[in-house]
């Protein structure tokens, strides 16, 4: 698991309107060490000048920071001075090679643009003060072409993206005695007559569109090359929603064109208003990427119009992208799951047990878990643990029913009843939220409560369920927090896909009600998380903030997964870290086939010894445990939340 953040100063580049050649936008930076400082060059696109064709012109400029996310002393670097490049000059890529720096870019040469006039060019310094010699690299169409730092087996090596404007594009490795080969019309002959041509291609389908992104970084691992990857770029007859999005590749380290690890989806996907609006929009690119000691730094464009950044805890990452390495990072499955199942013997739980709710009191962890009949009513049925895996006790009648018209069945054989029960203990008495469903209106939140003695001596006396979520409105998953947050009590529940909060004077529920969606949670477009999201259990208070676990349905794939959010202590609407990527995901049978396909869904979990113990519903039939060290995931998620204050790298 691993947390993308951006930092706060975003965007770090901005176009700058007294200066006519950047006035547009200033993106896609590049950044590299120059001494004591990191030079970034970039992207700019001019302000209009009708009396020219084209009207904008695109230059690159250089920029110098100290720290990595304030840049000053702006100046054009390079500009079109040759025919091959007199309509413009695009997307800068910089490595320091052998004593020089080469500045690989796109050159434009035929206006209107067409694929036969956008080529890769070089431009060769050795200082970044001046360009000491620049030259036409590709005969064909290509974009996006970059040095590798070092020789590979004694070869320069370069990583491009060739036919990018007339595809089916890929991503293509070239391999060199000297640099110069590169410039060379001759060599590029002999490479595409040649049986030895390397390509990458890390597209999940024949829809979606890559391109190279920064310049690749030698780890011991093998070379992190980050690059962008569009899902549904061309039309997908399944799905129409285009994605930007920014990943990585492991390639090995001697065969650069094997892929070796991957992101299992994006590291950053549109989201900020700086993201969402500008010249194009929609829009985050990758071209630039430092690794300061454990943090690796993503330099992006933003809409086309600015210049972000944003930073990964780089041992995070790696284990997401080679979790072969560790076994700790995610949670790990209890070998004799399910621990719960369906009883025939038990007409009120004979179809399936899932989504349970738990509570660690008095030496056990007490398992309330939804159960359903084959006429599809949901009650709530009680088991048992002790070492949190073995089931040492489970009642033969139902913890709860329905009892309630608002949760009583109205259609013969639909679905109806108390689903998902959450548990929070506040003071002596045990509060549970859960979905109540009649089977006609859109489901609400009802709150239950008990004392923890009745509970402990299974007395079941239940105090008479409240709906407190507005009527005519879905609304759902909700759960207490345990203590207090600023003099008042705090509640979760989803409205939609989004996750949202509300404050509450009391819990006095026949007068207090929810009557507010403090977003919290939503939605990112192109990842696991992409339909809707909604809270797993109850938080668990730590002194770095709430640990919240959440569930999220995957828009294309309709998939349960489990992710985990840091929220903070004084104000629990503030997130301080969110796991890029899941940390729990259907991998079994009993996950991925049953009364729903893959799903895994959470209510409960709990604390043993260090270890979090978390309950969940496999495929809407089971019950299963899963269990990871507590303090690798806070960790992970405290490293998160730091990322966007790293300030200097030196």
């Amino acid at each position: 698991m691993f947390v993308a953040k951006r930092s706060h100063h975003n965007p770090i580049l901005v176009p700058d309107r007294d200066h006519f050649w950047e006035s547009t936008a200033a993106f896609n930076m590049c950044p590299v060490k120059c001494g004591s400082k990191t030079l970034g060059l970039f992207r700019a696109i001019s302000g209009i000048d009708n009396l020219v064709e084209p009207h904008q012109m695109s230059t690159i400029g250089i920029a110098e920071s100290t720290d990595g996310d304030h840049f000053d002393k702006r100046a054009q670097f390079i500009t079109p001075e040759a025919e091959w490049e007199k309509f413009g000059c695009e997307d800068p890529r910089v490595t320091f090679f052998e004593g020089k720096y080469y500045i690989f870019y796109t050159a434009l040469s035929t206006y209107p643009f067409s694929a036969s006039g956008i080529k890769v060019a070089v431009a060769v310094s050795t200082d970044l003060k001046k360009v000491s010699e620049r030259h036409l690299v590709t005969p064909f169409n290509a974009k996006a072409m970059t040095l590798f730092p070092k020789r590979i087996n004694g070869k320069v090596t370069v990583i491009f993206s060739i036919n990018t404007d007339a595809p089916p594009a890929k991503i293509a490795i070239a391999q060199a005695d000297s640099i110069e080969e590169f410039w060379s019309p001759e060599f590029w002959e002999k490479w595409r007559l040649s049986t030895g041509i390397n390509y990458l291609d890390p597209r999940r389908n024949e829809f979606d569109h890559v391109e190279i992104g920064a310049p690749p970084l030698e780890t011991k691992c093998g070379w992190l090359l980050i690059y962008s990857h569009i899902q549904n770029y061309f039309p997908n007859p399944d799905h129409f929603d285009r994605a930007f999005g920014i990943e990585a590749l492991l390639l090995d380290i001697n065969e650069p064109h094997k892929i070796i690890g991957r992101t299992s989806g994006p590291i950053l996907v549109p989201e900020e208003p700086y993201e969402l609006l500008g010249f194009v929009a929609n829009v985050i690119f990758p071209t630039g990427a430092m690794i300061e000691k454990d943090t690796l730094n993503i330099y992006y464009g933003a809409a086309d119009t600015t210049a972000c950044r944003a930073s990964v805890s780089f041992p995070d990452l790696l284990a997401s992208i080679r979790p072969e390495t560790t076994n700790d990072w995610r949670l790990k499955r209890y070998q004799d799951n399910p621990i719960l199942a369906s009883n025939t013997g038990n007409v009120w739980e004979d179809k399936a047990v899932f989504n349970p709710g738990v509570l660690d009191l008095d030496g056990k962890i007490h398992i309330l878990y939804r159960a359903l009949s084959n006429d599809n009513t949901s009650t709530i049925g009680y088991a048992s643990t002790v070492d949190g895996f073995t089931i040492r006790e489970r009642l033969s009648a139902p913890a709860y029913l329905p009892r309630e018209a608002f949760e009583m069945k109205k259609i013969a054989n639909a679905n109806s009843g108390c689903e998902d029960p959450r548990l929070t203990k506040i003071g002596k008495e045990i509060y549970m939220c859960y979905t109540a469903f009649d089977g006609i209106g859109p489901p609400r939140v009802a709150v239950t409560s008990i004392s923890e003695k009745d509970f402990l001596d299974k007395k079941w006396n239940w105090k008479m369920p409240v709906l407190i979520t507005p009527k005519d409105i879905d609304d759902k998953d909700a759960c207490l927090f345990p203590d207090k947050v600023d003099g008042k009590y705090f509640i979760l529940h989803r409205v939609g896909s989004d996750i949202c909060g509300d404050y509450l004077n009391s819990l006095s529920f026949k007068t207090e009600k929810v009557d507010k969606c403090i977003r919290v949670l939503g939605p990112r477009v192109g990842t696991w998380d992409s339909a809707k999201v909604g809270i797993g259990g109850p938080p668990i208070k730590t002194p770095k903030g709430w640990l919240l676990l959440y569930h999220a349905v995957s828009k294309n794939h309709h998939t349960y997964r489990i992710g985990a959010v840091l929220l903070d202590l004084k104000d629990p609407t503030d997130v301080l870290a969110r796991s890029t990527d899941p940390i729990f995901e259907p991998v079994e049978m009993y996950e991925k086939f049953g009364l729903v396909n893959n799903v895994v869904f959470t209510c409960g979990m709990a604390i043993k010894g260090g270890t979090l113990y978390v309950y969940y519903g496999g495929g809407d039939k089971v019950v299963g445990v899963a269990t990871m060290k507590l303090k690798i995931l806070l960790d992970a998620l405290v490293r998160g939340s730091k990322l966007s204050f790293t300030g200097h790298w030196y």
